[in-house]
């Protein structure tokens, strides 16, 4: 099996910025893509940014400009930059990898338990 695991969230100012991290417990032999997602209370879980295995990123209108999305593959980790944050960025952050192959699991689709962004006004 794998694990992601996130970090990297916390209390923040509106305007300020945050990096949230995402390390995986295994090595990746391909992966399809990588992304972050949030669910804000009340809310449905909305996706945020993409990367796919190619390289190529996509964001939500709501966080392109200010997000960006990027991965680290010699440490296995996957990194969310926030900068100029609004109150409405509140959320928890899940990180999550499809069509994950590694060696002697197969592939399969893995989500992050989370990580709480609080952006206050």
């Amino acid at each position: 099996q794998v694990k992601l695991v996130e970090s990297g969230g916390g209390l923040v100012q509106a305007g300020g910025s945050l990096t949230l991290s995402c390390a995986a417990s295994r090595r990746f032999v391909s992966v399809d893509a990588l992304g972050w997602h949030r669910q804000a209370p009340g809310q449905q879980r909305e996706l945020v940014a993409t990367l796919t295995g190619a390289g190529s990123t996509s964001y939500a209108d709501s966080v392109r400009g200010r997000f960006t999305i990027s991965r680290d593959s010699a440490k296995n980790t996957v990194i969310l930059q926030m900068n100029s944050l609004k109150p409405e960025d509140t959320a928890v952050y899940y990180c999550n990898a499809l069509g994950v192959k590694v060696i002697g699991v197969g592939t399969n689709d893995y989500w992050g338990q989370g990580t709480q962004v609080t952006v206050s006004s």
